[in-house]
């Protein structure tokens, strides 16, 4: 049922993070819109899709949606981001946005700092806050007269995330030596993306762990929230796909420590790495939005989405001091191809797989409320699985 007093929401982009914020949401009675958001999310019963044109890039797409006559219907709902283009969008748009929607606190220029990630390397260090090793790479000339400082293997790392997601699977590449390198480069840098290089920290995936808070107005933490990662997929470069709890007060004194130096507003996460070379940890990312923790968030209960969304409209709201640590969330299809390679390299065997996924355990998009998600996805991946089958029987077929 759609409570009529609450002014409804459009989330721009996103996947299990948008999912959350609208179950969350919309299970307050708040009408929940997706603009952009990942077609599996659109399955839910806690959400309305908006329908776009197709063609174009997503942030002239979607800001043309929210400016123009189709997106007047909505005038007064609250906007959230839940992607780097959603981040883009709102940031790039903010003034005239703000006299037809409700937007969140922002600094636009911490937001557009962190969006960046040679930006967001460069503030870390005037931050005094640790990072790998990392060089600016504008032309072939400069990557060749840095050529003796380079340690390898080295990450290719895209300013613009998104940008590169639009065009290539995965966040970053990563690269063996100088010929590669420069192989890698010329390819990315004719797609139109600028890149950076850092220094790959060694070291499993368990060393990596984050913290999450909101910062409003007065530039005051609203809640304090840490996790480690367990597995990534693919390991070593991918996306976080089993996650746990956790309280780590030296990870939440260094995030704070940027946060403050940029002047950051809203919704705050950073990511890092535990250097055991020196027992620093040292940043990986930030993201000035929902990030797809967000269940997990929900599970301790965190509802950030609710948080977010009372902060905006200006109403009390507050979430626990403490939560449970040790709460576990996993993307199952990934968790298990990750241990796949990882049980390839000895590195993990069978049961000690078997016991990380036997406890209890948060799946984004499975919820008996709503199997709509859980059932699209589960659809996609068997069918990505049987075309990965047929390609590889036929080309087992055409090199006999």
């Amino acid at each position: 049922m759609t409570d009529p007093s609450r002014p409804p929401v459009i989330i721009a982009g996103g996947a299990a993070n948008a999912l959350s914020i609208a179950r969350s949401l919309g299970a307050l009675g708040v009408a929940v819109y997706g603009l952009g958001v990942h077609p599996v999310v659109m399955a839910s019963r806690f959400i309305r899709p908006i329908v776009l044109p197709s063609g174009g890039e997503p942030e002239q797409v979607w800001a043309s949606y929210l400016l123009g006559p189709d997106g007047k219907a909505l005038h007064g709902a609250v906007v959230v981001a839940g992607s780097d283009v959603g981040i883009t969008v709102l940031a790039r748009h903010r003034e005239q946005l703000l006299e037809r929607f409700r937007l969140d606190v922002s600094d636009i220029d911490a937001q557009w700092g962190l969006l960046d990630k040679l930006s967001t390397y460069q503030l870390a260090t005037a931050a005094d806050v640790p990072t790998p090793r990392f060089w600016r790479v504008e032309d072939p000339d400069e990557l060749e007269r840095q050529g003796g400082e380079y340690v390898y293997p080295l990450i290719v790392k895209p300013l613009l995330s998104h940008e590169y997601q639009a065009r290539f699977p995965g966040k970053f590449r990563v690269v063996g030596d100088l010929a590669e390198l420069r192989t890698v480069h010329r390819e990315l840098s004719d797609a139109g993306l600028s890149v950076m290089l850092t220094e790959l920290i060694p070291g499993p995936d368990t060393l990596l762990c984050s913290y999450n808070t909101y910062i409003d107005r007065s530039g005051s933490p609203t809640f304090d929230f840490t996790k480690r990662t367990l597995r990534r997929f693919p390991p070593g470069m991918g996306l976080g796909c089993h996650h746990v709890t956790d309280w780590n007060p030296e990870v939440k004194e260094v995030a704070l420590r940027l946060f403050k130096h940029v002047g950051l507003r809203g919704l705050a996460n950073a990511e890092f790495k535990r250097d055991e070379r020196d027992g620093q940890l040292k940043l990986i990312e930030c993201n000035a939005r929902f990030t797809d923790a967000a269940p997990l968030f929900v599970a301790a209960g965190f509802d950030i989405a609710r948080h977010v969304y009372f902060q905006i409209l200006g109403e009390p709201h507050e979430l626990p001091r403490t939560y449970p640590t040790g709460l576990r969330m996993v993307y199952l299809s990934n968790d298990l191809r990750a241990f796949r390679i990882l049980r390839a390299r000895g590195e993990l065997t069978f049961g000690q797989w078997v016991r990380s996924v036997t406890h209890r355990q948060t799946f984004p998009f499975l919820r008996l409320d709503d199997p709509g998600p859980a059932l699209v996805r589960g659809r996609r991946r068997l069918a990505d699985f049987l075309r990965a089958r047929v390609r590889g029987l036929r080309a087992g077929q055409s090199g006999r």
